[in-house]
């Protein structure tokens, strides 16, 4: 396991203070309370390892079977349903099928491509920051889109991933860009602490859901859907 060059700013500025911080109370051990500085070094450290997970990478075998969709990141599945009213402008007035995951503070937030994909598409939304379990915070909360093109079992299908941020996390990373290509399961972005993601494919009877409301899913390793053969 690795932590996310995303969050180096948070991991690697707050080890630093921890360092700092280690520094003092081990010298409050030493000089004046044994107890004391043992009690803040170990609160320190463990404040540290709680911040550093959130930015973990745990080691993903992705699903390689071609009619697998792999889930875009971990979480529980919220929602499962057709939509229209989307706001994904390269997809306008389409009927589309939305798979809807909440990520609590305790997943992993990395985001990964569900399938091999070609992005031309990427819109940045200003929103509120609801909490991402309120049923408004998918179309008032800031977000980020990207969508384009899915390649899987020899079709091509339009596919979209929509970061939406949280009451908590309030910043969205999206590294790719309109004109890129993505490899399933391939990270590319990260919101961070808790927040929502959704994933969009198109609603037709060749594809469907693999998973259900309630279902805890890995993003990279969990089939969210199928293509059938």
């Amino acid at each position: 396991m690795k932590l996310c060059r995303y969050g180096m700013r948070e991991w690697l500025g707050s080890g630093l203070m921890a360092l700092a911080l280690g520094a003092i109370w081990l010298l409050v051990l030493l000089k004046f309370n044994a107890g004391v500085g043992a009690a803040l070094l170990v609160l320190t450290g463990l404040a540290w390892l709680a911040l550093a997970a959130f930015f973990r990478v745990p080691v993903r075998v992705i699903a390689a079977e071609d009619s697998a969709l792999v889930a875009p990141a971990d979480g529980v599945v919220r929602d499962i349903e057709v939509v229209t009213d989307h706001g994904i402008g390269l997809f306008e007035g389409q009927e589309l099928l939305r798979i809807g995951i909440f990520l609590s503070v305790l997943d992993v937030h990395v985001n990964r491509a569900p399938c091999l994909f070609a992005v031309e598409y990427k819109q940045y939304k200003e929103g509120r920051f609801l909490d991402a379990r309120n049923p408004r915070c998918a179309k008032e909360n800031e977000s980020l889109v990207i969508a384009g093109t899915g390649r899987a079992c020899g079709k091509e299908f339009p596919v979209a991933v929509r970061q939406v941020s949280g009451a908590i996390a309030r910043r969205i990373v999206c590294e790719t860009d309109r004109g890129q290509t993505l490899e399933k399961g391939v990270i590319y972005g990260m919101i961070k602490f808790g927040s929502r993601t959704e994933l969009y494919l198109p609603n037709e009877p060749w594809i469907s859901a693999a998973v259900a409301v309630g279902d805890k899913v890995r993003s990279g390793s969990t089939i969210i859907a199928r293509i059938k053969l």
